[in-house]
């Protein structure tokens, strides 16, 4: 089904997540009519995320409060080192991560959230892509240096200047072409992506 009233995303956030990479990719993804929920993981302060530069996210749910994650189609990991090193050493995340891939939803990781790909051990010896900062961390996976890498139902984008190619690829993977370039044209693009 390509009823984009049927796709949902989970974007996921902690101390320390990379605030444009999940506000834009979250914003590319309503754009898009998508039903998106923000989900803050172990806060420290339970209202918000306290991001990487300081910037405060409101999430819309706790991930504690979340009782059937079957409902999304995709989970998107943002970076910020801290933040995806939360995110990613957590057994819950793991499991949700290898849910979702088992039952072939996408799993969407940008900048440092490629960590949390393999801590899962999903789609090992796949191509993946990341901050350059983790390279070093993603052995085991066939390293790309694209801007945007799928592969497998796999995401990964490399940083904050990628977040919206990474949020359009998403758009591109759910819902096709078509809704992918009604989206970014109103958007003013400065150069194709």
């Amino acid at each position: 089904m390509t009823n984009q009233e049927s796709k949902k995303a989970l974007v996921l956030v902690a101390d320390g997540t990379e605030e444009m990479e999940a506000v834009t990719t979250t914003d590319v993804l309503r754009r898009a009519q998508l039903d998106v929920t923000i989900a803050g993981f172990s806060l420290e302060n339970a209202n918000y995320a306290k991001c990487s530069r300081g910037v405060m996210i409101v999430p819309d749910i706790a991930f504690s409060s979340i009782s059937d994650f079957d409902v999304y189609d995709v989970i998107v990991i943002p970076g910020g080192l801290n933040g995806a090193e939360t995110l990613s050493s957590s057994k819950k995340i793991q499991d949700l991560l290898v849910s979702a891939y088992n039952k072939g939803k996408i799993v969407a990781a940008i900048c440092a959230g490629p960590l949390a790909i393999k801590m899962a051990r999903i789609n090992l010896g796949g191509e993946i892509t990341s901050h350059p900062v983790i390279k070093e961390r993603l052995e085991g996976y066939n390293y790309r240096e694209d801007n945007v890498v799928v592969h497998n139902k796999v995401i990964t984008s490399r940083g904050p200047g990628t977040s919206l190619l990474f949020g359009l690829t998403i758009v591109e993977q759910l819902l096709g072409e078509a809704k992918r370039n009604e989206v970014s044209s109103p958007m003013m693009l400065a150069s194709p992506l």
